[in-house]
């Protein structure tokens, strides 16, 4: 298998290849907690540093594991580095952890993480590994912001509000109020979640749409094909 460039790598975690709004995996957590920007931010944090040791672990260890354990040793690897951001959010941001709940230890179901592990870790050497989680855990959090990013200002009025359970005492006076009256419950309920999700997906397939067409018309135009008619016989 042929080792891929840092930049194709880069590109398809953050763009191309997204795990959330291409691939659509992981839609569980990310419809679930993206209510506000603290709580995405705190997942998509998790999520980073468990894709980011576990595509390291695994190319560390490609050729010493035999075909029958490899799914059984992803999934060690992949629960090590969930216990240890359970672990760490457990101990620094508390209320946080409480909040999130169940959706930190269910990064171990997480199909992206799985999926990344087998389909390019396992195959790929250090380097392009770490660069993999690394980007695909930067385009899944920055979806996940996103969209808890939508959800909070639309749904209730805010940006940034309690960030102080992820960042410490110093982001208590973030928050801030942009629309006043606003209550759109909906957008903070799970349908809204869905709806926020396909504007998403849609806004990128649009923009997706827009380069391409930008690149077709930056080729050169080709040459229409002359055909020669071959004449056998005499003219006369």
């Amino acid at each position: 298998m042929t080792t891929p460039s840092l930049g194709e790598v880069s590109r398809h975690g953050l763009w191309s290849n997204n795990p959330a709004l291409v691939q659509l995996l992981g839609l569980c957590p990310l419809l679930a907690v993206s209510s506000s920007v603290v709580n995405a931010l705190g997942l998509a944090l998790a999520t980073l540093l468990v894709l980011l040791g576990s595509n390291v672990a695994v190319s560390l260890i490609r050729h010493q594991v035999s075909g029958t354990l490899r799914l059984p040793a992803f999934v060690m690897i992949i629960a090590a580095f969930v216990t240890c951001a359970e672990l760490l959010m457990a101990a620094y941001t508390f209320e946080l952890y409480r909040i999130l709940g169940i959706f930190i230890p269910l990064i171990v179901t997480n199909c992206a993480i799985l999926g990344r592990a087998e389909a390019f870790a396992s195959r790929q050497p250090l380097l392009p590994s770490a660069t993999d989680g690394l980007m695909t855990g930067l385009g899944f959090g920055a979806v996940l912001v996103l969209l808890g990013g939508l959800r909070e200002l639309f749904g209730q009025g805010t940006l940034f509000v309690d960030m102080d359970l992820l960042l410490g005492p110093a982001a208590a006076g973030w928050g801030i109020t942009v629309f006043p009256d606003l209550d759109f419950l909906f957008l903070v309920l799970p349908p809204g979640a869905f709806f926020a999700t396909g504007l998403l997906i849609a806004l990128k397939n649009l923009i997706d749409d827009r380069l391409e067409r930008r690149r077709q018309a930056r080729l050169p135009d080709r040459p229409r094909e002359t055909r020669r008619v071959r004449v056998t016989g005499t003219i006369r």
